[in-house]
């Protein structure tokens, strides 16, 4: 006899073969227990996962003569004509090749005739999603209100090509991807049947591969026992897949994460050259990052799940990445992958996935430094919070036991060297607001929020408190809520130019920044005003003798106008 394929062999002759698909059988086994067979079903789930085999056991439990428990015997007659596809009263139909409109009528008008030899005329459908919209329409009807003779059962691998009005029309039943713990027992008991020797890592490789599809999991078996003349070994299993062995994935992102790119890219010319394949090894990349994540968050949850294991040489770096980093290391790799798929130089973009990994790399600094330096600042800020409120707390208190006096005899409490206020730098103030206009202040409150995001989250949360209330092209004033924050920012060289640097990047220019507290600025802002009125009075005076004639708009006016805007100001006359 000609050969058969592994998956053809072991094709699935009861339910109970079945792998991975206990809900689904065991409900089929239920409703022909109980004699509730209804006339139209619809099996949807991923390629090889049993969808077809499922509907052919059904078909013959259905009919057979001699039904064990909800199973078919497989030696009745009716049962052995199934199998070799002999029962004229078990119809399979293609839709991928049958999608016309006139295939559909001609099954409308065979149905009305009974089975010949069997029960039930049982009609499978695969691929149903293939047909046309003339050949769905023509199938409504029919499927509906089939006779009582006549079962449908509809296969499908995209559910979401499938009319509602035909899904309504159906029991549905959604099939699995099944597990590679699963997928590793079948081939273990297949290879055992057969006196096959095998190497455990193999059957694993051969499962991540199949990707839930038992049909698949059969045929890279068939591809490596023909590969390895009867023998399935790790090296030969990782050569039909195009899969990459744990130790090579180990040493590629070793040096990845430890950022020596030249030996990065060496491994992966090293892995081009045996022949591995970018997508698999992509998708093994990305495992293993999932798994570092875990690795992170539940180190017990990694040892629980079936997952790929993750290399000892590896675990390290859990400690050391952050997860941020570890986020977007799976995005590039994503995006790598969905780039792949339009593309045949897959070496080219896996080099570039490398380069772009250890840059991220070298720009990010390890998370462990710069979260405890943010925590130190943000708990400093706290520390100082606290110690105003029960200053605070203090004062009620005391003002609790001796009562309430009036204000003129209530001493004022002093003020600690955290209240005093800061000094002022009224000339750099007084530059600003002598040059400043109303558009370079929206400029810079336009970009304000994107040159905070810029900063390290403790010198955001610091600059939080701030706005910027004055600017002109040579500098801009930024008033801070609180005076300690004020006092932090004044002694943190290092923040104001973080600062500048990222102004000067978002403005495209060379503007300083002068720092306030935000109940002193409007004082400044009165005291600039009149200052400059009394220059522009002393000039007029100086020019012009005294008359009775009163300007029409002083140019101290125009100017206050410029730089707050008509609705703020009101003119008084003396």
């Amino acid at each position: 006899m000609a050969y058969q394929a592994l998956y053809r062999v072991w094709r699935p002759q009861t339910f109970g073969e079945v792998v991975g698909q206990k809900i689904v059988t065991q409900t089929l086994k239920n409703s022909i227990l109980t004699d509730q067979i209804s006339h139209a079903y619809l099996f949807a789930g991923p390629r090889g996962t049993g969808k077809t085999s499922c509907a052919k056991i059904f078909a013959k439990a259905i009919n057979c003569l001699t039904p064990v428990d909800g199973e078919p015997c497989n030696h009745c007659d009716i049962c052995r004509a199934v199998n070799e596809n002999r029962l004229t009263d078990v119809i399979e139909i293609d839709a991928a090749s049958n999608n016309g409109v006139d295939e559909i009528r001609d099954i409308r008008d065979k149905v009305k005739y009974p089975p010949t030899e069997a029960k039930y005329k049982v009609y499978i459908i695969d691929e149903v999603h293939m047909l046309s919209t003339g050949a769905f329409n023509a199938l409504l009807k029919t499927l509906e209100e089939p006779p009582a003779h006549v079962v449908f059962i509809l296969a499908t691998t995209e559910i979401q090509k499938v009319p509602a009005t035909i899904i309504s029309r159906t029991q549905r039943f959604n099939f699995r991807r099944i597990t590679p713990a699963d997928l590793t027992e079948q081939m273990v008991k297949i290879l055992d049947q057969k006196q096959i020797s095998y190497d455990e890592p193999a059957l694993q490789v051969i499962s991540r591969a199949a990707d839930g599809g038992m049909r698949d999991a059969l045929s890279i078996l068939d591809q490596v026992l023909s590969f390895g003349q009867d023998h399935v070994s790790l090296e030969n299993a990782l050569e039909v897949t195009g899969d990459a062995s744990d130790r090579q994935l180990a040493a590629y992102l070793s040096a990845v994460f430890q950022q020596d790119l030249d030996q990065a890219l060496q491994q992966i010319t090293q892995l081009f050259a045996n022949g591995r394949a970018t997508t698999r090894l992509i998708e093994s990349i990305i495992e293993l990052f999932r798994n570092l994540l875990l690795q992170q968050n539940s180190p017990e949850l990694v040892a629980s799940l079936n997952y790929r294991p993750l290399p000892e040489s590896l675990k390290p770096f859990a400690a050391q990445l952050s997860t941020a980093q570890l986020y977007q290391m799976i995005g590039f790799a994503n995006e790598t992958l969905q780039q792949l798929r339009n593309s045949t130089h897959g070496d080219l973009f896996l080099e570039v996935l490398t380069v772009r990994l250890v840059n991220l790399l070298r720009e990010t600094p390890a998370s462990a430094v710069a979260d405890e330096q943010a925590v130190a600042v943000d708990q400093t800020l706290v520390n100082q919070l606290q110690t105003e409120v029960q200053q605070l707390q203090e004062q009620v208190k005391q003002l609790k036991q001796t009562g309430i006096q009036s204000p003129a005899t209530v001493a004022k409490p002093k003020k600690t060297s955290h209240q005093a206020a800061p000094k002022v730098n009224r000339q750099a103030i007084y530059q600003v607001l002598a040059a400043a206009t109303k558009e370079d202040l929206s400029a810079v409150r336009e970009v304000w929020p994107d040159l905070l995001d810029k900063l390290s989250p403790a010198k955001r949360a610091m600059m939080n408190v701030s706005e910027p209330v004055a600017a002109s092209p040579a500098a801009i004033v930024v008033a801070f809520e609180y005076a300690f924050t004020l006092k932090t920012a004044n002694e943190d060289q290092t923040l104001q130019t973080d600062l500048k640097q990222e102004l000067n990047h978002f403005m495209n220019n060379d503007a300083n920044i002068v720092l306030v507290e935000k109940d002193q600025w409007p004082a400044l802002r009165q005291d600039y005003i009149q200052d400059l009125h009394k220059k522009k009075q002393q000039q007029l005076g100086e020019a012009t003798p005294t008359t009775a004639t009163e300007p029409e708009q002083p140019a101290v006016i125009s100017q206050a106008e410029q730089l707050f805007g008509k609705t703020i100001i009101k003119v008084e006359k003396d």
